[in-house]
């Protein structure tokens, strides 16, 4: 009876996790990485909530950092920002995004063809997502970190389907640590929309693109990276930025180039968590910190 019962269990765990053995699927082991970040700094009129959050203005060029520092540059084929569809081009605001990750190339000397600013140009960074996301395999998978909303990705994956590739979507990796990136909508939600959006003009949460693909794409949300009553703790520190005191004097400028990318946030907030999903990534740590980070990066990065 013993037995059956077994079988039946392992038979129940098979159906939920088609993919296989999480045990074994979520080990990382240098494969191809790819990254989709919002930051948008110029106003959405259409939506009451007009700029997305600052914290990707630290995030990205930490991100960055520790991809080069662990020496995994070349694993990183798309990397895509401003990710706010139907967002306007920065026109007038300034692009901190643009200038995160313009830094980051020229500091770590990473291949600037791999970064697209979808406000910028949309169809091209959309292309790019796309060859990333369908030639996906078990022998070349694709770690995917999510640090945006979901709706540049599920029109990704949609036309990746339409292309008649679906199959390949069941090699991508998928890492989250927020239910804002993973629901949130710039268009579609009338509780910040400012004017009514038509049916098809309406974006998508996270569980539309995994429902698109049929249940291929492979998800995991690690937790939460902001622990910002606790600034010795993960990657948000709130308004304490003493725990980050050792990047300023930082004898590698372009670690002191990170802090001042970070400053640029406009609450005076110290926060990078969408970082976190990188370094959980490449280490296997989703407790990461100020001090870890710091140990991390040693005397410089390059």
């Amino acid at each position: 009876m013993k037995t059956a019962i077994s079988l039946l269990l392992i038979t129940s765990l098979i159906s939920m996790f088609p993919f296989g053995s999480l045990a074994s699927t979520w080990v990382y082991e240098g494969q191809r990485i790819a990254i989709s970040a919002d930051g948008n700094n110029q106003a959405d009129i259409l939506h009451f909530w007009p700029r997305a959050d600052p914290d990707d203005w630290g995030a990205t060029p930490a991100a960055l950092a520790i991809i080069a520092k662990l020496g995994k540059k070349k694993a990183l084929v798309h990397y895509s920002y401003n990710n706010f569809i139907d967002s306007p081009k920065h026109t007038s605001d300034v692009n901190e995004m643009a200038i995160g990750v313009n830094g980051a190339i020229q500091h770590w000397a990473y291949d600037a063809s791999k970064f697209f600013d979808v406000s910028e140009n949309y169809e091209l960074a959309l292309v790019d997502l796309v060859s990333a996301l369908e030639v996906s395999s078990e022998n070349d998978p694709l770690f995917f970190i999510h640090m945006g909303p979901s709706e540049f990705l599920y029109r990704a994956v949609k036309r990746v389907i339409e292309r008649g590739n679906a199959d390949s979507l069941a090699h991508i990796y998928l890492i989250s640590h927020s239910g804002y990136n993973d629901n949130h909508l710039r268009r579609g939600d009338p509780k910040f929309d400012k004017k009514p959006v038509q049916e098809n003009q309406k974006h998508h949460t996270l569980t539309d693109v995994i429902a698109l693909s049929d249940g291929r794409i492979n998800y995991k949300k690690i937790k939460d990276q902001n622990a910002k009553w606790e600034p010795t703790k993960l990657w948000h520190s709130d308004q304490d930025w003493s725990v980050w005191q050792w990047m300023q004097v930082h004898q590698d400028t372009s670690v002191k180039w990170i802090y001042e990318r970070m400053k640029r946030h406009p609450l005076g907030v110290a926060d990078i968590s969408d970082a976190g999903m990188v370094y959980f990534l490449l280490t296997g740590d989703e407790n990461g910190s100020p001090e870890k980070f710091k140990t991390l990066i040693g005397k410089s990065i390059n």
